[in-house]
């Protein structure tokens, strides 16, 4: 085999070359590239590290999880599973190692940046329960208002009148992201209290009735910690990686 034979396919070489040749005529090659430094970035920062060394115990006891979790506790069935993704056991223990490295990494390289984080996006991450009537006329948007006021039910005005979709619903609309909501409603939204009637408002030259259900305040849960820490540690990558000078060499 030729030294610059990167593939074989049916008997023929690909080279290296050609290989990323038809990775970039579909517009591939960047995100292939951009895979590959990112992982010489975690790598690099893995080795530099000296503070992220797992117990051994807890490595022990993911195989295991791992193992249960897909019925692969019998010994002949995970050596067929290995065997199917072209590893061997040391590989697969060295790589559930490197995920509890990873995940480390992540928290050191996240924590002192979290709370500021989740403060400054908080407005996308707080939601508010909304329902609406969307009319194309004011004047019959200033009807409804009124006969709402006056006593007449939300809903099944909603189910009338309202030219969104979500009028099979009673013009429930859900839960919204506040940062997602135009910033006229957003500030009339935010005085109201559940229950209260907002409106009319102007959008895109409909006019919107909105019947504020219920605020759902973000909190730094679990969940919510682990999604802006993610995005933190994508941050950091990509820092990273617009630092590097790097230089394609294909012959």
């Amino acid at each position: 085999m030729e030294s610059s034979t990167f593939l074989t396919v049916n008997d023929q070489s690909i080279s290296l070359a050609q290989a990323l040749e038809y990775l970039q005529l579909p517009g591939k090659l960047q995100p292939f590239l951009a895979e590959i430094l990112q992982q010489y970035i975690l790598d690099q920062e893995l080795k530099a590290r000296d503070d992220l060394e797992i117990n051994s115990a807890l490595t022990e006891q993911a195989v295991i999880d791992f193992r249960l979790e897909r019925q692969l506790s019998d010994p002949a069935k995970f050596q067929a599973w290995l065997a199917s993704n072209g590893i061997d056991y040391a590989s697969f223990h060295r790589r559930i190692a490197a995920d509890f490295k990873l995940e480390k990494l992540r928290d050191q390289i996240t924590a002192p940046k979290l709370q500021e984080y989740f403060i400054e996006r908080k407005i996308f991450l707080d939601q508010v329960v909304l329902s609406r009537i969307v009319v194309a006329d004011k004047e019959v948007a200033d009807e409804l208002y009124s006969q709402i006021e006056e006593g007449d039910r939300f809903e099944p005005l909603a189910q009338e009148y309202s030219l969104t979709d979500d009028r099979s619903f009673n013009g429930m609309m859900g839960p919204v992201s506040r940062g997602e909501l135009p910033d006229t409603i957003r500030a009339l939204v935010d005085l109201a209290n559940p229950g209260e009637l907002v409106g009319p408002v102007e959008v895109e030259g409909q006019y919107c009735l909105l019947r504020v259900e219920q605020f759902l305040p973000a909190s730094l849960d679990s969940q919510v910690k682990q999604e802006l820490q993610n995005q933190l540690f994508e941050q950091w990558l990509a820092e990273k990686m617009e630092k590097m000078t790097v230089k394609l060499h294909v012959s």
